[in-house]
């Protein structure tokens, strides 16, 4: 079993497609992630990816989207180990760490992709 297990959910009112297009590109993944390196094992169009993760930690990542409703689900899945060895305190501290940034990249997606949307107004279609 990983030492680090973060698991986050967040609705965003935009449809899957939206969402996929802002994890599409490698450059974004730096943006989100800049201590780890990714490799796509499984690109999974407008439902995700799932990468291989190395540099700061080693395992597995995955976003998975789930259309839901007039928007999509952004499910983020991290599964990984940190390189070395680590006390007990330095492993709760990083995954403290990874469960912010988890919330920090998919608040950030909510804000950027929702912007201008009055609530209860549908998601505008791409």
């Amino acid at each position: 079993m990983p030492s680090v297990d973060v698991v986050d959910e967040t609705f965003l009112a935009v449809p899957p497609e939206v969402v996929a297009a802002a994890f599409a590109t490698p450059g974004s993944w730096a943006a989100y992630w800049p201590d780890l390196i990714l490799d796509v094992y499984l690109d999974r169009g407008a439902q995700g990816l799932r990468w291989t993760v190395a540099g700061a930690l080693v395992g597995t990542m995955e976003v998975w989207l789930e259309p839901v409703l007039d928007g999509t689900l952004l499910h983020y899945f991290l599964r990984a180990d940190p390189r070395g060895d680590t006390s007990p305190k330095r492993l709760r501290q990083e995954v403290r760490r990874r469960q912010l940034a988890a919330k920090r990249v998919s608040l950030g997606l909510k804000m950027t992709l929702e912007a201008g949307r009055p609530p209860g107004v549908p998601p505008a279609l791409p």
